[in-house]
């Protein structure tokens, strides 16, 4: 039998290391996210309309709360569906 504490060697697919996404706005060094541009911003909602979180789209902190902002003010002038009609 084993020792209760001892652990096991990790596989070859647990010993890599996951590198961090970067912003892909700090990169390619944008000033404003422009709520008119319906095509990036998309990109960044789920196809039920909800908008998709920081820790999963590697935006830094800062340019997500811009986003969020441009999203939302695309939603209140009719550029983007607050919900898509497979949800209605």
């Amino acid at each position: 039998m084993r020792a209760k504490h001892q652990r096991r060697r990790p596989t070859q697919q647990q010993q890599t290391v996951k590198r961090r996404r970067t912003c892909r706005f700090c990169d390619n060094k944008e000033i404003y996210i422009d709520y008119k541009d319906e095509k990036k911003l998309q990109r960044f909602i789920t196809e039920e309309g909800k908008i998709i979180p920081k820790r999963v789209t590697g935006t830094c902190a800062k340019h997500q709360r811009e986003l969020v902002a441009a999203i939302k003010r695309a939603r209140h002038l009719a550029l983007l569906p607050f919900v898509t009609d497979a949800i209605r």
